[in-house]
């Protein structure tokens, strides 16, 4: 694995999990309680033994800059690194990313005073684990030029995924992104017994969606994106122009993948999480996953109900409390008698002092996080939230969609934005 250089993309606006992304980066969204999206890919990279990556940023990147630098450190005699590669003017362009192809393009300098002969590119938002050198010996067993990691999904899924249609040894011979009609996905369509015969049971999947996570020899790379007309992105240009010139190769994948690109999908990854029995652990002792090293204190929780909850250091849970469902994030204060259901509470950034409650007390600001006696359902709240006594956030109008001047509502999901301040009594 020391011959690959990993290029992890986390350059894009991130419009679908707004208001998350107001003011971050989509890879700097926090993830079940203590880490960020960028946490997965970094971790699976080092865990399958790639120590060298770059991460490629362009908007609002800055806590996801201080994020990195306080959290992946190597030793000098490794020669492995994470390092940031923003968006920047050049003397051959003065163009923000226009694509996931422009990305790499723009900082191809880079790549190519690397030594490594492979290039492995991921995407910075989604929620898997996997052994990168199981792709590696794909790749190179049958000699590719190009292979795409896929996953096998159902007829519901595909209008958001890349599909390819694969031959009988495994070389990808199509390629439509994101299809919508009936004719383009019979095109695509997979037998279940060529999966099964490799050992994968069907169940119903009958399209093998690309995962976002692509390994190129480094030359081939190179030739794909400086020839003309010169492609923007891996999906819509790249691959189904590849696939005629290249031995394109797919590399089957059946472990638990999730996009957690939308306010939808991050909710309920957050969910299953917290879950009874969970389909991603962070649990597990193969495949740990790394994140910013705190020192907080215990969490404590004083006479509460909890089910099915995950609870993040630093917490503080008054008496009468009830929590099912949920993810509470870092240095979360709940009050007296609060109902939370089926809600990701992202937590807060500091702790504020007795002097900083009493003051901000008596100008009528409530205190971090939530305040008694009040009830939250199916909502993410983020960071540094006050939400003050007797509050109910239910979506009690029940509408989809809809904004306010301190939430916004995303198919029914109730999203307090960063920083908010929700005052007493307040029904959304």
């Amino acid at each position: 694995m020391q011959s690959v250089l990993s290029l992890i993309l986390g350059g894009g606006r991130g419009t679908r999990l707004y208001p998350l992304t107001r003011m971050r980066s989509k890879p700097a969204v926090p993830l079940a309680g203590k880490y960020r999206l960028i946490d997965i890919p970094i971790s699976n990279c080092i865990n399958s033994g790639c120590n060298r990556i770059y991460i490629l940023t362009q908007f609002l990147s800055v806590s996801l800059h201080r994020h990195i630098a306080n959290t992946y450190k190597f030793d000098p005699f490794s020669r492995g690194f994470v390092e940031v590669l923003a968006a920047q003017q050049t003397n051959e362009t003065a163009d923000w990313y226009q694509g996931t192809a422009d990305a790499v393009r723009q900082q191809i300098r880079s790549v190519r005073e690397d030594p490594s002969s492979e290039i492995m590119i991921l995407s910075g938002d989604q929620l898997y684990r996997m052994d990168f050198g199981h792709l590696l010996a794909t790749h190179r067993e049958t000699q590719a030029d190009v292979t795409i990691a896929v996953l096998p999904t159902t007829r519901q899924q595909v209008s958001g995924f890349g599909i390819v249609q694969l031959n009988d040894t495994g070389q990808v011979v199509g390629f439509i992104e994101k299809p919508q009609t009936d004719e383009q996905l019979q095109a695509v369509r997979t037998s279940p017994d060529w999966l099964e015969k490799r050992g994968i049971p069907c169940k119903g999947r009958h399209f093998l969606a690309s995962m976002g996570i692509y390994l190129f020899k480094k030359e081939v790379l190179f030739e794909l994106l400086t020839a003309p007309p010169l492609a923007t992105d891996f999906g819509k240009e790249i691959f189904p122009r590849s696939i005629r010139t290249h031995n394109v190769q797919a590399h089957l994948f059946d472990g638990y993948w999730e996009d957690l690109g939308t306010i939808k999908a991050y909710h309920e990854a957050n969910m299953a999480l917290a879950s009874d029995d969970p389909p991603f652990s962070f649990y597990s002792p193969e495949g740990v996953i790394f994140t910013r090293m705190r020192f907080l204190p215990p969490s404590h929780i004083n006479a509460a109900s909890l089910q099915t909850t995950l609870i993040s250091d630093g917490c503080h849970i008054e008496q009468g409390s009830r929590i099912e469902r949920s993810i509470i994030g870092i240095r979360s204060q709940i009050g007296r008698n609060t109902t939370i259901t089926d809600c990701v509470i992202i937590g807060a950034d500091r702790f504020e002092t007795e002097a900083e409650r009493v003051k901000n007390r008596a100008r009528g600001i409530p205190s971090f996080t939530i305040g008694e006696g009040s009830v939250i359902q199916n909502a993410i709240l983020d960071k540094d939230c006050r939400v003050g006594q007797n509050v109910r956030i239910i979506n009690q109008r029940g509408v989809h969609q809809d904004e306010g001047t301190n939430y916004v509502i995303r198919e029914g999901i109730v999203v307090i934005p960063r920083g908010s301040v929700i005052p007493d009594g307040t029904v959304i």
